[in-house]
């Protein structure tokens, strides 16, 4: 018999955030080795029919869903996120104890804390294995941008977090500086099981193309992007990334016509980015909404450079998936990422671009001149050895084989 398998997340298909597409697509891998249940939220766009009930059971081919109908998240309040955090916790508990069998509980660490909590929960009620992914660590997270100053909530947070790991029978990490984390967590004693799975993209899907291929010419044109030099950032626009300063870096290149920042995605920070552009007339950024999953592999060969970062503090702490996306593409990246971070060592390993400290202004405009005088020659070649590298190293059947031998074996 096969085992069951239940994964709790907040986001699966057919939403856009990146953490609801890799479980989609871990979950579509492995339906034909597991009996396979997805407890998630109501994605963004379904329609109110699907909203009235507090249940609603939904298949994706084999993939058995059940999707919970929470509020609705304003992410730039925080009552707003604790109402999310609280429904989602209670109505994923009850839906975890109404499935008959659970063989296996794999949980992630979102919303923060939550997560693991509804699994520790799960594993002592159905007396199943739990399975922890940690994407990022809460409450290092929130600590890093002074989330609050209640320090003792961060403390209560983080033995709350400490003991879902300690009834984990295995943790994930998605990057070795995560794992260099746990490790510290527990101080290198009585670490709790775990091992580096890393995230991944689908490098079948999204390949290098050039800006004359019918669809990317589309999106360019579609945009108004044609002939352009396009320093793109693709992906949550959110609380982690400095964007609000960086989207300053803009105003160094208000007199060059051919550069072009644009930025693809919604947040919570896109609003402040929105009116700082506004405030100061700069003609030179444009924002874009999150792409179809279809049209993802065009507008991002659109760019000639790709940010990918984070906020000052977030190393060990958590992984820009974008990065994958990105190295399948074949492009330049400008890093603004801590040294010794795991997306910073993938782009020093595979030469696929350069790394600035976080809130290094002036070098990020450094660097993005640099790039925009080298030509199109050099930013090709140096984007191709983020490609090899992923194919080598990075490899979507990688990762999916490495789930697949946990989840047999546990």
């Amino acid at each position: 018999m096969k085992k069951e398998i239940v994964f709790v997340a907040n986001y699966f298909h057919p939403d856009y955030a990146s953490s609801g597409q890799l479980l989609t697509e871990l979950c579509l891998e492995l339906q034909h080795d597991f009996d396979v249940t997805v407890i998630a939220v109501q994605p963004e766009n379904a329609n109110h029919v699907q909203k009235k009930r507090m249940f609603e059971y939904d298949q994706l081919e084999r993939i058995r869903i059940i999707r919970l109908r929470t509020p609705q998240v304003n992410k730039r309040s925080k009552f707003s996120r604790i109402l999310f955090i609280l429904s989602y916790f209670l109505l994923a508990v009850i839906a975890l104890l109404r499935i008959k069998k659970v063989d296996v509980i794999y949980t992630i660490s979102s919303p923060p804390i939550i997560g693991g909590l509804i699994g520790a929960i799960g594993k002592v009620l159905k007396r199943g294995k739990l399975v922890y992914n940690i994407m990022d660590f809460n409450p290092e997270q929130a600590e890093a941008i002074s989330y609050t100053n209640r320090k003792w909530l961060f403390r209560l947070a983080k033995r709350m977090d400490n003991l879902s790991c300690r009834i984990a029978d295995h943790i994930i990490t998605v990057g070795q500086d995560m794992q260099e984390t746990l490790n510290s967590r527990f101080r290198g004693r009585r670490v709790p099981s775990n091992s580096v799975i890393n995230n991944w993209t689908d490098e079948q899907d999204i390949t290098p193309l050039p800006r004359s291929h019918a669809n990317v010419s589309k999106f360019l044109k579609d945009h108004d992007l044609q002939g352009k030099f396009i320093v793109m950032y693709s992906g949550n626009l959110g609380l982690y990334y400095d964007l609000e300063n960086i989207i300053r870096v803009a105003s160094d290149f208000k007199d060059h016509p051919d550069i072009l920042f644009v930025f693809i995605g919604d947040g919570a920070m896109k609003p402040e980015m929105q009116r700082y552009v506004e405030e100061k007339g700069l003609g030179n950024v444009r924002f874009l909404p999150f792409q179809p999953k279809e049209n993802i592999k065009y507008s991002l060969c659109a760019a000639d450079v790709h940010l990918v970062v984070n906020q000052k503090g977030i190393k060990g702490v958590s992984v820009p998936s974008k990065i994958y996306g990105v190295m399948a593409a074949g492009k330049p990246i400008l890093g603004v990422l801590e040294q010794g971070s795991e997306a910073a060592v993938l782009i020093k390993e595979s030469g696929c671009g350069v790394v600035v400290e976080p809130q290094q202004y002036r070098e990020i405009s450094q660097h993005i001149a640099n790039m925009y005088a080298c030509g199109p020659e050099t930013l090709e070649l140096t984007g191709r050895g983020g490609r090899l590298y992923l194919e080598r190293y990075l490899a979507k059947a990688q990762s999916i084989d490495k789930y697949r031998t946990l989840l047999q074996s546990i």
